[in-house]
C-alpha cells in the first residue's frame, strides 16, 4: 500500500456486522483554520458514501465526477454498480488526478463505504490510485495515528453498528484532543442495506463524551 502523506483532517471507516460506519471531523486547514464546518463525508449514490482528505477543490470535483460517472454507468448497463466497481472507477480518477500536469498537485484520498447485493464493503483509496479492501477498520489524515491507536485497542470483529458508531466517536475524539489540524466537530454516516444514513452532525470545541 502506498505511503500516506499527512493531510489536515481525521477520517475513520469501520466494518461492522451489518454495515459500514464512516466518520470525520469538521476542521479544514490552510496553514490556519480555514473552515470550522467543513463537510468531509459525501453521499455518491443511494448506497455509497465517501470520506475525503487532501486538497479540497480536487476532492469536491472528484466527488461530483464520480457521482456523474456512476449514474451514466448505471444507465448504460441498466443495472446498479457494485461497490468494487465504484472503488476502481474512483481510484482511476485519483491516479489520473495525481499525474496530470498542474501547478498545484492534486493530493486527495478517499475512504469509500458501500452496500450492494453481495454485502457491505469498505475501501481505502490512496492518493496514487491504489485500492485497499478493508476488512476491519481504517483511518486517514494527519490525526489518523491517534485514531488508529483507539481502533487497534477497541475494535472487535462482527461488532454491531451501534458499537461501531461509539468506537468512531472515540477514535475521532482522540484525534480532536491531539492533532491541531483536526477539530470543531464530528460527522458520522452509516452505510448498510437501508442506504446511506446520517447518524450524527455535531459541532464542538470541547471533549466529546461517549
Amino acid at each position: 500500500m502506498a505511503e500516506k502523506p499527512l493531510k489536515g483532517t481525521t477520517t475513520v471507516g469501520i466494518v461492522c456486522k451489518n454495515g459500514i460506519v464512516l466518520a470525520a471531523d469538521k476542521r479544514a486547514t490552510a496553514g490556519y483554520i480555514a473552515n470550522k464546518r467543513a463537510k468531509k463525508i459525501h453521499k455518491i449514490t443511494d448506497n455509497m458514501a465517501v470520506t475525503m482528505a487532501g486538497l479540497v477543490s480536487d476532492a469536491q470535483l472528484l466527488v461530483k465526477l464520480i457521482r456523474a460517472e456512476l449514474k451514466l454507468k448505471d444507465l448504460h448497463t441498466n443495472r446498479t454498480s457494485q461497490v468494487k466497481e465504484a472503488a476502481n472507477l474512483l481510484a482511476g480518477m485519483l491516479y489520473s488526478n495525481l499525474r496530470k500536469m498542474s501547478m498545484v498537485p492534486g493530493i486527495v484520498a478517499f475512504l469509500l463505504g458501500g452496500h450492494d447485493n453481495t454485502g457491505n464493503y469498505l475501501y481505502d483509496l490512496g492518493i496514487d490510485g491504489s485500492v485497499t479492501d478493508i476488512i476491519d477498520y481504517v483511518s486517514d489524515g494527519s490525526g489518523s495515528v491517534f485514531a488508529l491507536g483507539v481502533l487497534e485497542a477497541l475494535y472487535k470483529k462482527n461488532m454491531s453498528v451501534d458499537d461501531g458508531i461509539k468506537l468512531a466517536v472515540k477514535a475521532i475524539n482522540a484525534a480532536l484532543q491531539r492533532d491541531p489540524a483536526t477539530g470543531n466537530g464530528i460527522d458520522i454516516v452509516v452505510v448498510d442495506n437501508k442506504g446511506v444514513t446520517t447518524i450524527l452532525e455535531k459541532e464542538l470545541n470541547i471533549k466529546l463524551e461517549v
